[in-house]
């Protein structure tokens, strides 16, 4: 049997007494044991009950290791440390698990599916049983890098608009007109109804005939930024490999979007998302080379964790999942990734799940999916096929809750009155700005392409203009945690709106919002002039 022991022994007295169970496992290999002394010191002081392996040879007795410390009760999370290792091997690292693939090796995958599912699998079901990451580093000084970032962005919180929002990355589909004009239904759908009306959503699409496109030869720059500026998560929706995502692709030209080469150029300092990869085999953590997921990781400005498909990824079961996680994340407020995840995954393979678009995706899928009966084996798959490279006790942030009170409907240029209360001391920004799927202004359609440069420095003025939704901006401050404003509605201004809040304060947002339907008056009819016949 492997032999795990209790962290807190290395660190404490010698009389301290040891505890009854461990609710964390970490897989570590001796030469990793010190660079991870300051997560395990973190982690210890806020209560936690950490358990570590360092015999990593064998894959086979760590998950028996994993299972008799689970037999308390008490186990929550695993940790491995290491890249992907040979079973077997004296190397420095962990081994990872092939499962046998079912569904995607229909559509072209290899047969065999690389997962460290099978480390949180407790039962011999496939379904995980509590929530597992890696760090998946090469040497010491990447390990020390990683765990530097995860410390990082738990103990220096910095206020900001980054605690709002959220990045969307889509590349086209390219399943046929059909499937991607559903798909894209679907996901304008679930960025609208899924994700509350107070988080600011920033998406680049790569179609050139797309509003959100900007500058194609600049599209890759676009998603650096994004990385850089930072926000709650980044998620990339599209096609993936190894070492790059897809390409926005312009008659007779390609321009990449994002690949291993730009790890370099991350420079996030202060608000490092959480990047997910809806896309195939950008987790590939078993390749020869380190794979996108993997790199972005490592990087010191790049994201503090990843979650990404190791091998072919499908559209149905990555739908399905990234609802569950916008689930679990804006109406379940999971308080760490670990369980997040874990909770998305065990919830995916529910048939219909708690959601009108969950409902919808799955009553799509007996539409539209090549293999309809195997939509069940599909989602359990996608367990296997989707691992988190991070900290699965990396604790989410989450916005204090900011009270509205304003009129459900007005008119254009008329000026109404908003109220409101937050716990929280700070600025006060209050906006009204239109729903995700409409725009503020009137945009040009893009029906043929022209490659001339300056048509497409032109993409970047409707790229903004497109994720641009605010009407009107009011700043102002809470006394005694309440506040009060008039607003103008524009004249321009109609149609399905919110009005939003978000307080700013020195570590913590505050979030809010509320609908309100602006709508043109009918005009007042005028009275009948009074006639005398002559």
């Amino acid at each position: 049997m492997t032999t795990i022991f209790l962290m807190a022994m290395m660190m404490a007295a010698p009389d301290t007494p040891t505890p009854q169970a461990y609710d964390t496992v970490v897989v570590c290999p001796q030469p990793y044991v010190e660079a991870m002394r300051p997560w395990f010191e973190y982690r210890t002081k806020q209560g936690h009950r950490v358990g570590v392996v360092t015999d990593t040879s064998s894959k086979k007795k760590i998950r028996e290791t994993i299972r008799q410390a689970a037999e308390k009760g008490e186990l929550k999370q695993v940790l491995l440390v290491g890249d992907v290792i040979a079973d077997g091997s004296q190397e420095v690292g962990v081994p990872v698990h092939y499962q046998k693939a079912v569904v995607n090796v229909l559509f072209g995958s290899e047969p065999e599916i690389p997962t460290d599912n099978y480390y949180a699998d407790l039962d011999d079901d496939n379904i995980p049983d509590v929530a597992i990451g890696r760090f998946s580093v090469s040497n010491e000084e990447e390990l020390k890098g990683i765990v530097a970032k995860t410390l990082e962005y738990e103990t220096n919180i910095k206020s900001g608009d980054w605690r709002r929002r959220l990045h969307f990355v889509a590349g086209l589909g390219g399943f046929g007109t059909v499937v991607d004009t559903m798909l894209e239904s679907a996901t304008k759908k679930f960025l609208t109804d899924e994700i509350p009306a107070h988080f600011e959503t920033v998406v680049a699409q790569g179609s050139w005939q797309s509003p959100y496109c900007p500058d194609p030869r600049e599209f890759r720059d676009e998603v650096v930024r994004q990385l850089n500026d930072g926000g709650l998560f980044w998620v990339y929706m599209g096609h993936g490999h190894v070492e790059h995502l897809d390409y926005v692709r312009v008659p007779n030209d390609a321009f990449p979007i994002l690949s291993t080469d730009d790890a370099a150029a991350l420079r996030n300092e202060s608000s490092h998302p959480i990047a997910i990869f809806l896309s195939c085999y950008t987790g590939a953590i078993d390749a020869r080379s380190a794979c996108l997921a993997e790199l972005l990781h490592r990087s010191e400005g790049g994201p503090v964790a990843v979650y990404a498909g190791s091998r072919v990824t499908m559209p149905y079961a990555m739908s399905v999942m990234g609802t569950e996680m916008l689930q679990q994340y804006f109406k379940e407020k999971q308080p760490t990734l670990g369980q997040l995840i874990l909770q998305a995954k065990r919830e995916s393979i529910r048939q219909g799940g708690k959601t009108g678009n969950r409902k919808m995706l799955d009553t799509m899928a007996q539409l539209i999916s090549p293999k309809p009966k195997l939509l069940k084996e599909e989602r359990i798959e996608h367990l296997a096929l989707f691992n988190l490279l991070g900290d699965p006790l990396l604790r989410l942030p989450h916005a204090s809750p900011v009270e509205i009170t304003a009129p459900n409907t007005a008119a254009p240029g008329e000026t109404i009155e908003i109220a409101g209360r937050t716990e929280m001391p700070g600025k006060v920004h209050l906006e009204l700005v239109c729903r995700r799927d409409g725009f503020v202004a009137t945009l040009p359609k893009r029906l043929e392409y022209d490659g001339r440069h300056d048509q497409l420095t032109g993409y970047n003025e409707t790229f903004r203009a497109a994720n641009d939704r605010a009407w009107q901006v009011v700043d102002l401050t809470a006394i005694d945690g309440e506040f009060r404003t008039e607003l103008q509605i524009p004249e321009t201004c109609q149609g399905p709106c919110h009005v939003r809040v978000w307080v700013e304060g020195v570590s913590q947002v505050g979030l809010g919002s509320q609908d309100i339907e602006i709508k043109r008056l009918p005009p007042k009819e005028e009275p009948l002039a009074n006639s005398v016949a002559k």
